[in-house]
Protein backbone atom coordinates (compact mmCIF):
# COMPACT_ATOMS: atom_id res chain seq x y z
CA UNK A 1 0.00 0.00 0.00
CA UNK A 2 2.77 2.63 0.94
CA UNK A 3 4.51 1.90 -2.58
CA UNK A 4 1.17 2.75 -4.32
CA UNK A 5 0.87 5.23 -2.01
CA UNK A 6 4.21 6.89 -3.27
CA UNK A 7 3.57 5.83 -6.91
CA UNK A 8 -0.14 7.42 -6.91
CA UNK A 9 1.90 11.01 -5.47
CA UNK A 10 4.42 10.97 -7.46
CA UNK A 11 2.16 11.24 -10.07
CA UNK A 12 0.14 13.87 -8.72
CA UNK A 13 2.39 16.69 -10.35
CA UNK A 14 0.51 15.57 -13.59
CA UNK A 15 -2.74 16.13 -13.22
CA UNK A 16 -2.37 19.62 -12.93
CA UNK A 17 0.27 20.07 -15.46
CA UNK A 18 -1.76 21.44 -17.68
CA UNK A 19 -6.01 21.76 -18.73
CA UNK A 20 -6.92 19.91 -21.63
CA UNK A 21 -8.16 23.41 -22.59
CA UNK A 22 -7.91 24.76 -26.62
CA UNK A 23 -5.30 26.71 -27.57
CA UNK A 24 -7.11 28.40 -30.41
CA UNK A 25 -10.18 29.72 -28.74
CA UNK A 26 -11.09 29.49 -24.37
CA UNK A 27 -13.29 26.61 -23.41
CA UNK A 28 -16.58 27.96 -22.40
CA UNK A 29 -19.07 26.17 -20.50
CA UNK A 30 -22.72 27.00 -21.01
CA UNK A 31 -24.60 27.03 -17.67
CA UNK A 32 -28.13 24.48 -18.23
CA UNK A 33 -31.29 25.69 -17.42
CA UNK A 34 -32.65 25.00 -13.92
CA UNK A 35 -35.68 22.90 -13.53
CA UNK A 36 -38.49 23.66 -11.65
CA UNK A 37 -39.42 19.68 -11.37
CA UNK A 38 -37.08 16.48 -11.69
CA UNK A 39 -37.48 15.64 -14.66
CA UNK A 40 -39.79 12.12 -12.78
CA UNK A 41 -41.08 14.75 -10.40
CA UNK A 42 -45.17 13.00 -11.00
CA UNK A 43 -44.25 9.37 -12.41
CA UNK A 44 -42.05 8.22 -9.75
CA UNK A 45 -44.26 6.98 -6.76
CA UNK A 46 -41.27 7.64 -3.90
CA UNK A 47 -41.96 11.27 -3.95
CA UNK A 48 -45.24 10.91 -3.39
CA UNK A 49 -44.20 8.64 -0.66
CA UNK A 50 -41.96 11.05 0.84
CA UNK A 51 -44.64 13.84 0.78
CA UNK A 52 -46.91 11.33 2.23
CA UNK A 53 -44.73 10.30 5.30
CA UNK A 54 -43.60 14.10 5.78
CA UNK A 55 -47.11 15.58 6.04
CA UNK A 56 -48.45 12.76 8.19
CA UNK A 57 -45.69 13.18 10.85
CA UNK A 58 -45.82 16.85 10.43
CA UNK A 59 -49.76 16.66 11.21
CA UNK A 60 -49.18 14.82 14.66
CA UNK A 61 -47.22 17.04 15.96
CA UNK A 62 -49.77 20.00 14.90
CA UNK A 63 -52.74 17.94 16.30
CA UNK A 64 -50.92 16.84 19.49
CA UNK A 65 -49.55 20.38 20.68
CA UNK A 66 -53.33 22.02 19.69
CA UNK A 67 -55.20 19.64 21.54
CA UNK A 68 -52.65 20.46 24.73
CA UNK A 69 -52.89 24.08 24.04
CA UNK A 70 -49.18 24.51 23.96
CA UNK A 71 -48.34 26.39 20.99
CA UNK A 72 -44.61 26.89 22.67
CA UNK A 73 -43.93 23.32 21.03
CA UNK A 74 -44.38 24.07 17.40
CA UNK A 75 -41.06 23.54 16.88
CA UNK A 76 -41.79 20.10 16.75
CA UNK A 77 -43.21 20.97 13.07
CA UNK A 78 -40.56 22.52 11.70
CA UNK A 79 -38.27 19.50 13.22
CA UNK A 80 -40.22 17.30 10.96
CA UNK A 81 -39.75 18.99 7.92
CA UNK A 82 -36.20 20.20 8.69
CA UNK A 83 -34.93 17.02 9.01
CA UNK A 84 -36.89 15.07 6.73
CA UNK A 85 -34.33 13.86 3.98
CA UNK A 86 -34.08 10.96 1.78
CA UNK A 87 -32.72 7.95 4.04
CA UNK A 88 -33.46 6.73 7.50
CA UNK A 89 -29.68 7.11 8.38
CA UNK A 90 -29.24 10.86 7.04
CA UNK A 91 -32.92 11.62 8.75
CA UNK A 92 -31.23 9.98 11.97
CA UNK A 93 -28.27 11.84 12.02
CA UNK A 94 -29.57 15.40 11.40
CA UNK A 95 -32.05 15.27 13.92
CA UNK A 96 -29.26 14.31 16.35
CA UNK A 97 -27.62 17.01 15.49
CA UNK A 98 -30.90 18.67 16.19
CA UNK A 99 -31.43 17.90 19.29
CA UNK A 100 -27.88 18.59 20.32
CA UNK A 101 -27.82 21.84 19.01
CA UNK A 102 -31.21 22.59 21.23
CA UNK A 103 -29.48 21.01 24.02
CA UNK A 104 -27.06 23.06 24.42
CA UNK A 105 -28.23 26.04 22.57
CA UNK A 106 -31.51 26.01 24.72
CA UNK A 107 -30.34 24.87 27.92
CA UNK A 108 -26.73 25.22 28.12
CA UNK A 109 -26.28 28.99 26.67
CA UNK A 110 -29.88 30.29 26.78
CA UNK A 111 -31.33 29.21 29.79
CA UNK A 112 -27.05 29.34 31.80
CA UNK A 113 -27.28 32.69 30.75
CA UNK A 114 -30.54 33.55 32.32
CA UNK A 115 -29.93 32.27 35.74
CA UNK A 116 -26.23 32.91 36.06
CA UNK A 117 -25.13 36.21 33.69
CA UNK A 118 -27.83 38.25 32.92
CA UNK A 119 -28.89 39.21 36.45
CA UNK A 120 -25.46 40.85 36.75
CA UNK A 121 -25.62 42.54 33.35
CA UNK A 122 -27.71 46.12 33.07
CA UNK A 123 -26.43 47.15 30.02
CA UNK A 124 -26.65 46.37 26.19
CA UNK A 125 -22.55 46.12 26.05
CA UNK A 126 -22.47 43.42 28.53
CA UNK A 127 -25.67 41.51 26.56
CA UNK A 128 -23.18 42.28 23.29
CA UNK A 129 -20.29 40.42 24.45
CA UNK A 130 -22.45 37.44 25.37
CA UNK A 131 -24.28 37.49 21.84
CA UNK A 132 -20.79 37.67 20.23
CA UNK A 133 -19.08 34.72 22.41
CA UNK A 134 -22.10 32.47 21.10
CA UNK A 135 -22.31 33.38 17.75
CA UNK A 136 -18.57 32.37 17.30
CA UNK A 137 -18.67 29.06 18.66
CA UNK A 138 -21.86 28.14 16.63
CA UNK A 139 -20.00 29.80 13.61
CA UNK A 140 -16.96 27.53 14.45
CA UNK A 141 -18.97 24.55 14.24
CA UNK A 142 -21.24 26.09 11.27
CA UNK A 143 -17.61 26.50 8.82
CA UNK A 144 -16.38 22.99 10.46
CA UNK A 145 -16.99 19.32 8.93
CA UNK A 146 -20.30 19.20 7.11
CA UNK A 147 -21.27 16.27 9.31
CA UNK A 148 -21.67 18.51 12.59
CA UNK A 149 -21.97 21.78 10.60
CA UNK A 150 -26.13 21.58 11.22
CA UNK A 151 -25.33 21.17 14.99
CA UNK A 152 -23.83 24.54 15.27
CA UNK A 153 -26.54 26.35 13.23
CA UNK A 154 -29.15 24.85 15.67
CA UNK A 155 -26.96 25.58 18.86
CA UNK A 156 -27.46 29.82 17.60
CA UNK A 157 -31.07 29.32 16.59
CA UNK A 158 -32.28 27.84 20.23
CA UNK A 159 -30.20 30.57 21.53
CA UNK A 160 -31.90 33.18 19.45
CA UNK A 161 -35.10 32.25 20.02
CA UNK A 162 -34.69 32.87 23.58
CA UNK A 163 -32.79 36.19 23.70
CA UNK A 164 -33.57 37.86 20.30
CA UNK A 165 -37.39 37.87 20.84
CA UNK A 166 -38.15 41.10 22.16
CA UNK A 167 -35.90 44.16 23.00
CA UNK A 168 -35.42 43.09 26.56
CA UNK A 169 -33.82 40.72 29.08
CA UNK A 170 -35.95 37.31 28.96
CA UNK A 171 -36.73 36.33 32.34
CA UNK A 172 -39.01 33.31 31.06
CA UNK A 173 -37.37 29.85 31.55
CA UNK A 174 -39.73 28.64 29.59
CA UNK A 175 -38.92 29.28 25.95
CA UNK A 176 -36.41 27.26 26.16
CA UNK A 177 -37.89 24.38 27.76
CA UNK A 178 -40.42 24.06 25.10
CA UNK A 179 -38.01 24.48 22.27
CA UNK A 180 -35.93 21.57 23.17
CA UNK A 181 -39.57 19.33 24.24
CA UNK A 182 -40.81 20.67 20.67
CA UNK A 183 -37.70 18.97 19.28
CA UNK A 184 -38.39 15.96 20.75
CA UNK A 185 -41.99 15.45 20.02
CA UNK A 186 -40.92 15.96 16.40
CA UNK A 187 -37.83 13.01 16.72
CA UNK A 188 -40.62 11.13 18.10
CA UNK A 189 -43.24 11.40 15.38
CA UNK A 190 -40.66 11.14 12.89
CA UNK A 191 -39.51 8.13 14.32
CA UNK A 192 -42.89 6.32 14.93
CA UNK A 193 -44.13 7.74 11.57
CA UNK A 194 -41.64 8.84 8.87
CA UNK A 195 -39.03 6.10 9.94
CA UNK A 196 -41.60 2.99 10.12
CA UNK A 197 -43.90 4.01 7.14
CA UNK A 198 -41.94 3.19 3.71
CA UNK A 199 -38.23 2.95 5.41
CA UNK A 200 -35.41 3.38 2.84
CA UNK A 201 -32.47 2.60 4.18
CA UNK A 202 -28.90 4.73 3.62
CA UNK A 203 -26.75 1.45 2.80
CA UNK A 204 -29.12 0.65 -0.28
CA UNK A 205 -28.40 4.10 -1.35
CA UNK A 206 -25.03 4.22 -0.84
CA UNK A 207 -24.42 0.90 -3.00
CA UNK A 208 -26.74 2.51 -5.54
CA UNK A 209 -24.49 5.55 -5.87
CA UNK A 210 -21.46 3.84 -5.68
CA UNK A 211 -22.28 1.49 -8.58
CA UNK A 212 -23.51 4.42 -10.75
CA UNK A 213 -20.20 6.49 -10.00
CA UNK A 214 -18.83 3.11 -11.00
CA UNK A 215 -20.98 3.00 -14.34
CA UNK A 216 -19.71 6.58 -15.18
CA UNK A 217 -16.06 6.35 -14.65
CA UNK A 218 -16.33 3.53 -17.25
CA UNK A 219 -17.85 6.23 -18.90
CA UNK A 220 -15.28 8.81 -18.43
CA UNK A 221 -12.59 6.19 -19.55
CA UNK A 222 -14.07 5.66 -22.58
CA UNK A 223 -14.44 9.34 -23.65
CA UNK A 224 -13.78 11.60 -25.57
CA UNK A 225 -15.37 10.97 -28.63
CA UNK A 226 -13.15 13.39 -30.90
CA UNK A 227 -15.72 14.25 -33.73
CA UNK A 228 -16.31 17.85 -31.98
CA UNK A 229 -12.96 18.81 -29.44
CA UNK A 230 -15.11 21.54 -27.47
CA UNK A 231 -18.18 19.68 -26.96
CA UNK A 232 -16.18 16.70 -25.85
CA UNK A 233 -14.48 18.75 -23.32
CA UNK A 234 -17.54 20.24 -22.28
CA UNK A 235 -19.30 16.81 -21.51
CA UNK A 236 -15.59 15.76 -19.95
CA UNK A 237 -16.26 18.83 -17.69
CA UNK A 238 -19.88 17.80 -16.91
CA UNK A 239 -19.26 14.04 -16.43
CA UNK A 240 -15.99 14.95 -13.45
CA UNK A 241 -18.38 17.07 -11.90
CA UNK A 242 -20.82 14.51 -11.43
CA UNK A 243 -18.83 12.02 -10.51
CA UNK A 244 -17.01 13.91 -8.10
CA UNK A 245 -20.33 14.80 -6.55
CA UNK A 246 -21.30 11.16 -5.82
CA UNK A 247 -18.04 10.68 -4.23
CA UNK A 248 -18.91 12.85 -1.69
CA UNK A 249 -23.21 11.64 -1.48
CA UNK A 250 -21.43 8.21 -1.10
CA UNK A 251 -19.11 9.15 2.04
CA UNK A 252 -22.42 11.41 3.14
CA UNK A 253 -24.57 7.94 2.56
CA UNK A 254 -21.94 6.16 4.87
CA UNK A 255 -22.13 8.22 8.04
CA UNK A 256 -25.97 8.05 7.73
CA UNK A 257 -25.70 4.02 7.81
CA UNK A 258 -23.70 4.57 11.79
CA UNK A 259 -27.28 5.85 12.52
CA UNK A 260 -29.32 2.96 11.71
CA UNK A 261 -30.22 -0.02 13.66
CA UNK A 262 -31.93 -3.38 12.70
CA UNK A 263 -31.43 -7.21 11.60
CA UNK A 264 -29.06 -6.22 8.53
CA UNK A 265 -26.79 -3.37 10.75
CA UNK A 266 -24.05 -5.85 11.04
CA UNK A 267 -24.08 -6.65 6.81
CA UNK A 268 -24.91 -3.01 6.39
CA UNK A 269 -21.74 -1.99 8.43
CA UNK A 270 -19.42 -4.34 6.66
CA UNK A 271 -20.74 -3.05 3.28
CA UNK A 272 -20.18 0.23 4.12
CA UNK A 273 -16.66 -0.94 4.98
CA UNK A 274 -15.99 -1.90 1.35
CA UNK A 275 -17.01 0.65 -0.41
CA UNK A 276 -15.26 3.15 1.70
CA UNK A 277 -12.06 1.40 0.80
CA UNK A 278 -12.80 1.03 -2.36
CA UNK A 279 -13.63 4.49 -3.16
CA UNK A 280 -10.63 5.72 -1.63
CA UNK A 281 -8.85 4.15 -5.01
CA UNK A 282 -11.29 5.44 -7.34
CA UNK A 283 -10.60 8.46 -6.38
CA UNK A 284 -7.30 7.66 -7.16
CA UNK A 285 -8.31 6.45 -10.26
CA UNK A 286 -10.49 9.12 -10.97
CA UNK A 287 -7.52 11.54 -10.58
CA UNK A 288 -4.89 9.49 -12.82
CA UNK A 289 -7.94 9.13 -15.83
CA UNK A 290 -7.90 13.21 -15.75
CA UNK A 291 -4.07 13.27 -16.61
CA UNK A 292 -4.44 10.19 -18.94
CA UNK A 293 -6.93 12.65 -20.44
CA UNK A 294 -4.16 14.63 -22.07
CA UNK A 295 -2.69 12.45 -24.14
CA UNK A 296 -5.74 11.01 -25.12
CA UNK A 297 -7.00 14.83 -26.15
CA UNK A 298 -3.43 15.16 -27.63
CA UNK A 299 -2.93 18.56 -25.43
CA UNK A 300 0.34 20.28 -26.63
CA UNK A 301 3.07 18.50 -24.48
CA UNK A 302 1.33 15.37 -24.17
CA UNK A 303 1.49 13.97 -27.84
CA UNK A 304 2.09 10.41 -28.39
CA UNK A 305 3.15 8.43 -31.65
CA UNK A 306 -0.06 8.15 -34.39
CA UNK A 307 0.31 4.73 -34.22
CA UNK A 308 -0.14 3.38 -30.53
CA UNK A 309 -3.29 5.50 -31.20
CA UNK A 310 -5.47 1.40 -31.32
CA UNK A 311 -3.38 0.24 -28.24
CA UNK A 312 -4.24 3.56 -26.21
CA UNK A 313 -8.06 3.19 -27.05
CA UNK A 314 -7.89 -0.48 -26.79
CA UNK A 315 -6.17 0.11 -23.13
CA UNK A 316 -9.15 2.48 -22.78
CA UNK A 317 -11.96 -0.17 -23.22
CA UNK A 318 -10.54 -2.50 -21.20
CA UNK A 319 -10.47 -0.36 -18.67
CA UNK A 320 -14.28 0.69 -19.18
CA UNK A 321 -14.95 -2.92 -19.13
CA UNK A 322 -13.03 -3.93 -15.86
CA UNK A 323 -15.19 -1.13 -14.15
CA UNK A 324 -18.66 -2.16 -15.70
CA UNK A 325 -17.67 -6.01 -14.38
CA UNK A 326 -17.02 -4.40 -11.18
CA UNK A 327 -20.74 -2.85 -10.93
CA UNK A 328 -21.92 -5.73 -12.61
CA UNK A 329 -20.74 -7.88 -9.92
CA UNK A 330 -22.31 -5.41 -7.41
CA UNK A 331 -24.89 -5.62 -8.80
CA UNK A 332 -25.31 -9.51 -8.34
CA UNK A 333 -25.16 -10.03 -12.13
CA UNK A 334 -24.65 -13.87 -12.65
CA UNK A 335 -22.67 -13.65 -15.37
CA UNK A 336 -20.14 -10.34 -15.45
CA UNK A 337 -18.17 -8.98 -18.23
CA UNK A 338 -14.89 -10.57 -18.17
CA UNK A 339 -12.05 -7.81 -19.15
CA UNK A 340 -8.43 -8.40 -19.74
CA UNK A 341 -6.92 -5.11 -19.03
CA UNK A 342 -3.27 -6.46 -17.91
CA UNK A 343 -3.07 -7.84 -21.41
CA UNK A 344 -3.89 -4.05 -23.14
CA UNK A 345 -1.27 -2.98 -20.45
CA UNK A 346 1.03 -5.48 -22.17
CA UNK A 347 0.42 -4.48 -25.32
CA UNK A 348 0.65 -0.84 -24.84
CA UNK A 349 3.86 -1.59 -23.38
CA UNK A 350 5.01 -3.65 -26.07
CA UNK A 351 4.53 -0.40 -28.59
CA UNK A 352 5.83 1.83 -26.26
CA UNK A 353 9.05 0.08 -26.79
CA UNK A 354 8.71 -0.39 -30.53
CA UNK A 355 7.66 3.90 -30.87
CA UNK A 356 10.24 5.07 -28.40
CA UNK A 357 8.38 9.37 -27.34
CA UNK A 358 9.66 11.48 -24.73
CA UNK A 359 6.21 11.34 -22.88
CA UNK A 360 6.27 7.53 -22.78
CA UNK A 361 7.67 7.06 -19.79
CA UNK A 362 4.87 9.26 -17.75
CA UNK A 363 2.06 7.50 -20.05
CA UNK A 364 3.23 4.37 -19.00
CA UNK A 365 3.59 4.93 -15.52
CA UNK A 366 0.04 5.48 -15.27
CA UNK A 367 -1.13 3.10 -17.22
CA UNK A 368 0.49 0.77 -14.88
CA UNK A 369 -1.33 2.99 -11.80
CA UNK A 370 -4.52 2.38 -13.56
CA UNK A 371 -4.38 -1.49 -13.96
CA UNK A 372 -3.08 -1.77 -10.24
CA UNK A 373 -6.04 0.26 -9.33
CA UNK A 374 -8.73 -1.00 -10.98
CA UNK A 375 -7.61 -5.19 -10.61
CA UNK A 376 -7.41 -4.15 -7.10
CA UNK A 377 -11.25 -2.99 -6.86
CA UNK A 378 -12.43 -5.75 -9.26
CA UNK A 379 -10.37 -8.62 -7.24
CA UNK A 380 -11.75 -7.45 -4.11
CA UNK A 381 -15.11 -7.15 -5.01
CA UNK A 382 -15.31 -10.26 -6.43
CA UNK A 383 -13.62 -12.20 -3.84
Amino acid sequence: MLRELEETVELIPQVFAEPPALHNAPQTVEPTSAQLFAHDAFTNSYYLQFAVKGTLAAMLCYVFYTSLNWPGISTSVVTCAFTALTTIGASRQKQVLRVLGAVVGGFIFAMGAQIFLLPYIDTIFGFTILYIVVTAFSAWIMTSSPRISYFGVQVALAFYLVHLQSFKFETSLSIARDRVVGVLVGLFAMWLIFDRLWGHPAAADMRKTFIANLRLLAQLAREPDLGDRKDALRHIYALGQTINGNFDQVKSLGDGVLFEFGPSRSGDLALRARITQWQSKLRALFMVRGAMLRYRLAVRGFELPPEMEPVQREFDHELSETLDGVADALEGNPAPRVAHLDQALARVESDAAAHPSPHLNDFLALCRTETQLALSVSRECCL
